[in-house]
């Protein structure tokens, strides 16, 4: 078996040519930028935990979470922004708070479902 090996020719190569340069053009002046003027900051709603922690100061007495969102609405200090379960969030938030913060936090828990205002 006699094959031919056929071989290609290596392909011209191509020289690229220099690229055109573009003309310098001026910069125009940026245009001045006039202050803003400073707004009032909004006074900053409170969160739900620290409605709750005034709510409890105010009651001095154990409160489960709904007992707590009824009275911080009917107090005007928290309103839900429209969630279905605000009293459950309230009571994850409350434990979390219990759990990060430890000795620090500023509920305790009293029963099943009721906390209080630490001491």
């Amino acid at each position: 078996m006699n094959a031919k090996a056929t071989k290609k020719a290596p392909a011209a190569k191509t020289t690229k040519s220099a690229k055109a340069t573009k003309p310098a053009t001026e910069k125009k002046p940026a245009a001045e930028k006039k202050p803003k003027a400073k707004k009032e900051p909004k006074p900053k709603k409170p969160s739900a935990l620290d409605a709750a922690a005034k709510v409890l100061g105010e009651v001095g007495a154990p409160m489960n979470c709904q007992e707590m969102i009824q009275a911080m609405a009917a107090k005007g200090y928290w309103t839900s922004p429209g969630g279905q379960t605000p009293h459950a969030t309230l009571y994850s938030a409350i434990l979390r708070e219990i759990n990060v913060k430890g000795k620090d936090a500023r509920f305790v828990k009293t029963e099943r479902g009721k906390f209080a205002l630490k001491a």
